[in-house]
């Protein structure tokens, strides 16, 4: 069994709230749940309404599999125009 971790800060720039902030997760996070069937959470930086740190995990089989799931899962955030991907780390357990 391999578990992949990935922990991606982001900085949300349209966030003008806490209120703001939060519907923006919310919807990314709903997305990448229902298209990459990953376990995914906000995990720091609650209190800063622009920016946010997220962590999500794929458990598999395979650790190309898992890589390759988080992988697209960053991109996913790289091409919203909601959100800008400061930093990413990849690991596999």
């Amino acid at each position: 069994m391999v578990i992949g971790l990935c922990i991606v800060e982001l900085l949300i720039g349209e966030a003008g709230s806490l209120k703001d902030k939060r519907r923006i997760l919310k919807s990314m996070m709903d997305r990448v749940k229902a298209h990459y069937n990953v376990s995914i959470a906000e995990i720091d930086q609650h209190d800063i309404w622009q920016r946010s740190t997220i962590a999500f995990t794929c458990v598999t089989n395979e650790r190309k599999h898992a890589f390759r799931v988080l992988n697209s899962v960053v991109k996913f955030f790289e091409k919203q125009r909601e959100s800008q991907v400061l930093d990413y780390q990849i690991e596999m357990i």
